[in-house]
């Protein structure tokens, strides 16, 4: 991987924007002194787990917990009639039961809640735990649920299965293909993908004498998790509070309840003492969120020279037992099913469906990887079938700013697209690419492939997509800068260090960032959507540039200025420049109560304003304004005997407006890469019937740094007139292209494989000529 610049010994300097700096929390995590949600065992503690169904659709007729009770060293066990509250939990559609208690939906479904003096007998209480479960029909193909007579995973919708649907058109929609001169149908499908973090879903929980349930977990949301215990539980959520440590990863998987209700619940009947639960792996896969499986039918028309003319595709995701972010993920996916490309007619029809498998959401990537795969594909078809360079025809349909987009919506943002695409033009890996085929060693083929993408920032129009910056002047005189959102591992705390250092002129000796804690941070939503240092940083900039004024101000009194201006922040002072005096920050916060050293303010990301006539059924989440862009370059050589598939060279181009640490940009970028090659090429959780059949690391194949090669980064600085310093968020975009590119470069070679992963066996099948399988 690209090498980061070295940080230059000698005297420190404030940290600014534009510079590779280290994190300022790299230390601690190399050394192992960082204390994640995992590392934290308190004394006299309880042990907690969960009972779960292992059926995939069944009505619950006995939970017997007798001889588990009976069983020395464990406290107590607690099922669904010791759950107050509406037992219902969900950010957007809270149909998920905290502990089930008269129907299962899928195979991690919870039944029972243990709690045990040791972990030896809180496993050995759950074996003990009898259930009888009466079978019912299961539907595991969304398809099938979607068939009139199907089995209901939730009775009493009006539309069965469908959890939500909507149909996007403009111009003159499907109808426009006929009109097409070229016009290319395809059909593709991707399976459910697994987060992968190193540290899995955990967290403890303590009930104080006061009636305070204090939880450390790890956790995407710490604000709103407060509101989703308080609505499950049927609690004050003020009564509730959330810290959350720095992340061991969340992709996704940690936006949204995972083991927080059933800590806040077992710290209801715990007498006190704290309790701990962290799940396995194998239980992580099982009960944890993954992305969602989908099958996608597509038509594209254009004319004779490229230029798109004509979209109709089908998307159809399946959400799994619960809605969890489901009808989110599906408004997404159908915002980007078009591309970054401008095409006058679309017909875009989602789905998502309830099945018996387990839940969907949140990951990398949000809806987007998923059409994304498909999209670019038929890019790739269409420009076989016209004789154009991939390239050239991606670079004359981009998309500009100014132009509407697939769903209407004008783009004001900066839109970097076309830049991205030149960059790797313009690159000696691709000006290189047929030499380096022409090389092709004997039994193996080599191919080079193109993906560009893009992927919408924030939430989306239908919530106040906002956060609370707060910054503080310590009684010891330094920067104390409390953050609302989590840093899960992508630097985002370095970046606000950053923000703050650029503003208030201070080195990262005199700057440190707090962790999210609803009792000292203010609420700023979710580490999430592309939006995390966009938001919050807009916030912190106008904090620091208040509490800088305010530093001002004070100073100018202590130095008996008639005002404050001629003042600058220097490392630990204020100076007055005109007389060279400075003013030491620890001399100055004496002077200030605590109410004055600190700042607060508050930004919103923009929102689309255009009047779109389709796409009302997604009350949330559509459409969005601003997008990051990125083109990737694959090239990669293929196993003629095995079908083995080694990637060999990558270029990703990235736009995401102005860059503030590149060392964090690249790794964002490099690490984004990675995790869609594992997407692309093995990463597959294989249901049958609702459980998860390669569930741990050893039989869900994920990549190591063995299987990654090295990833040229290449940033295409736009600035973002909107965004922090012109800052765009880079976290999410580089997902997206991996399984494209790698797809387009073994189709580039002749073999056309339209079924993720890009299996050696589904290698092997197109090698042969056998028509690929469909599987999720």
């Amino acid at each position: 991987m690209k090498p980061s610049s070295p940080r230059r010994a000698g005297p420190k300097q404030p940290l600014e924007i534009g510079r590779s700096v280290p994190r300022i929390d790299g230390l601690a995590k190399a050394v192992g002194a960082e204390r994640y949600a995992v590392d934290e065992h308190p004394e006299n503690l309880l042990w907690a787990g969960v009972k779960r169904a292992g059926a995939a659709h069944a009505r619950i007729l006995a939970v017997d917990t007798a001889r588990a009770e009976a069983l020395p060293g464990v406290f107590k066990i607690l099922t669904r009639k010791d759950v107050p509250g509406t037992n219902r939990q969900g950010i957007v559609h809270k149909d998920q039961p905290v502990l089930a208690g008269s129907v299962v939906r899928y195979p991690g479904d919870p039944l029972a809640l243990v709690l045990a003096e040791t972990k030896d007998a809180l496993a050995r209480a759950l074996d003990l735990i009898e259930t009888r479960l009466e079978p019912l029909p299961a539907v595991f193909d969304p398809d099938q649920a979607l068939k009139p007579g199907a089995p209901l995973v939730h009775e009493g919708r009006p539309k069965g299965n469908l959890l939500l649907g909507s149909t996007i058109t403009t111009g003159q929609g499907r109808a426009a293909l006929k009109d097409c001169p070229a016009r290319i149908r395809a059909e593709f499908s991707v399976p459910a993908q697994r987060h992968g973090f190193l540290e899995t879903e955990n967290g403890v929980a303590r009930q104080d004498e006061s009636g305070l349930i204090h939880l450390t977990v790890s956790t995407q949301a710490p604000f709103r998790d407060r509101f989703e215990i308080g609505h499950a539980l049927g609690l004050d959520p003020m009564r509730i509070r959330v810290v959350a440590p720095f992340l061991g990863g969340g992709f996704g998987g940690k936006d949204g309840s995972t083991v927080q209700c059933l800590l806040a619940l077992a710290a209801l009947h715990a007498d006190g003492q704290p309790v701990k639960m962290v799940w396995g792996r194998e239980e992580s896969f099982q009960a944890g969120y993954t992305r969602h499986a989908a099958r996608m039918r597509y038509e594209l028309g254009a004319g004779l020279d490229g230029t798109l003319m004509a979209l109709s595709c089908r998307l159809t995701l399946d959400t799994g037992a619960y809605a969890h972010l489901g009808g989110e993920v599906l408004a997404l996916a159908v915002e980007h099913a078009a591309g970054p490309y401008r095409i006058p007619n679309v017909h875009i029809e989602g789905r998502a469906v309830y099945t018996n498998n387990p839940v969907a959401g949140a990951m990398r990537g949000f809806g987007v990887a998923q059409v994304a795969y498909a999209m670019e594909r038929m890019m790739d078809l269409l420009a076989a079938r016209l004789e154009i360079d991939p390239l050239e025809l991606r670079r004359n349909n981009a998309l500009h700013r100014g132009d509407r987009n697939a769903c209407g919506v004008t783009l004001t943002g900066s839109t970097g697209m076309v830049d991205c695409l030149t960059a790797v033009a313009d690159h000696p890996l691709w000006l290189s690419r047929k030499q380096w085929t022409a090389q092709t060693p004997r039994f193996k083929r080599r191919g080079v492939g193109l993906a560009a993408v893009h992927n919408a920032m924030g939430y989306g129009r239908g919530l106040a997509d906002s956060a609370i910056a707060r910054v503080e002047l310590t009684e010891r005189g330094t920067i104390r800068v409390f953050s609302g959102v989590t840093d899960m591992g992508q630097g985002n705390a370095t970046a606000y260090a950053q923000i703050a250092g650029q503003i208030l002129g201070q080195d990262d000796s005199m700057i440190d960032v707090v962790q999210p804690d609803t009792f000292q941070s203010l609420p700023s939503g979710s580490s999430a959507a592309g939006r995390t240092t966009y938001t919050f940083g807009k916030a912190l900039i106008t904090a620091c540039e208040t509490l800088r004024a305010k530093l001002f101000a004070r100073a100018a009194l202590m130095l008996m200025l008639e005002g404050p201006d001629d003042l600058a922040m220097v490392s630990g002072a204020v100076r007055h420049l005109p007389t060279a005096r400075d003013l030491p920050l620890p001399v100055l916060a004496r002077m200030f109560t605590e109410a004055d050293r600190t700042a607060i303010a508050e930004a919103f990301m923009p929102v689309a304003k255009d009047n779109l006539t389709s796409g009302k059924e997604f009350r949330i989440g559509f459409p969005h304004l601003l997008f990051a862009h990125a083109a990737h370059a694959a090239f990669v050589e293929v196993d003629e005997l095995t079908g083995q598939v080694e990637v060999e060279h990558y270029l990703a181009a990235t736009e995401a407006g102005r860059v503030i640490n590149p060392q964090s940009f690249d790794q964002q970028v490099q690490g984004a890469v990675a995790q869609g090659l594992g997407y692309a090429l093995s990463e597959d959780m294989k249901f049958q019937e609702g459980r998860v059949r390669a569930d741990s690391l050893a039989t869900y194949v994920m990549p190591t740094s063995l299987d990654v090669p090295d990833i040229v980064s290449l940033p295409c600085q736009v600035e973002e007139p909107s965004g922090p310093f012109g800052l765009k968020g880079v976290g999410e975009v580089g997902m997206n292209g991996p399984l494209p590119a790698v797809a387009n470069a073994l189709a580039s070679c002749g073999i056309d494989v339209r079924h993720a992963p890009l299996t050696p066996e589904r290698v092997l099948e197109a090698l042969a000529g056998k028509k690929p399988r469909r599987k999720q």
